[in-house]
């Protein structure tokens, strides 16, 4: 049997590297400070237990697929440190799992996740509200199928690297839809 843990995610500032802060500060404009500050308690307690859960299971070939990672390895493993040392809770729990034993595997194919990134850039470097709302509905018109195409990318990962007798894990954005993509074989 294969199994695969689910683990939903909602992106910290840290997760979102060089855009997080701007991520950050618009949303804090748009919601208010007060909202802001429980919606970031909120994300602390969800992590916090996302990290008991993982620290008392056992790791045996134990796969690690992460929302955004686009390489294994050396270069994957470094992606993780300077997540953890830039405060991302997600990668810390990823780090955590690798010092026990679980592999790291490449999720996500690199040009997909440079083609959004270029969207989300535009939007968030904007100089005008018509150079906003014209990046916004490029990335609305773009977005589905870029979404639908690394969801597919994501699926074929995890079944071809999960193997029979494997556990993983799939810490994966809310708006994906990997899950029915899935081979009936994994549970999930």
């Amino acid at each position: 049997m294969r199994k695969l843990f689910f683990v939903p995610i909602i992106h910290s500032p840290a997760d979102m590297g060089t855009i997080g802060t701007l991520l950050s500060e618009t949303s804090a404009a748009a919601l208010g400070k007060e909202l802001w500050d429980e919606h970031q308690k909120t994300i602390s307690r969800f992590w916090d237990s996302v990290s008991r859960f993982f620290n008392s299971l056992q790791i045996c070939n134990f796969k690690v697929y992460q929302d955004g990672l686009a390489a294994a390895g050396e270069v994957g493993l470094k992606i993780v440190n300077e997540g953890v040392s830039q405060g991302s809770v997600n990668y810390e729990i990823i780090s955590g799992l690798l010092r026990r034993g679980a592999t790291l595997i490449k999720t996500e194919d690199i040009d997909l996740l440079q083609r959004e990134y270029g969207y989300i850039k535009k939007l968030t470097s904007a100089k005008s509200t018509r150079e906003t709302e014209t990046a916004a509905l490029r990335y609305k018109l773009a977005q589905r199928k870029l979404l639908e195409d690394r969801d597919n990318f994501i699926a074929g990962t995890i079944e071809s690297t999960l193997q029979e007798g494997d556990t993983g894990v799939l810490f994966i954005g809310a708006y994906h839809e990997v899950l029915s993509k899935l081979p009936a074989d994994i549970r999930v």
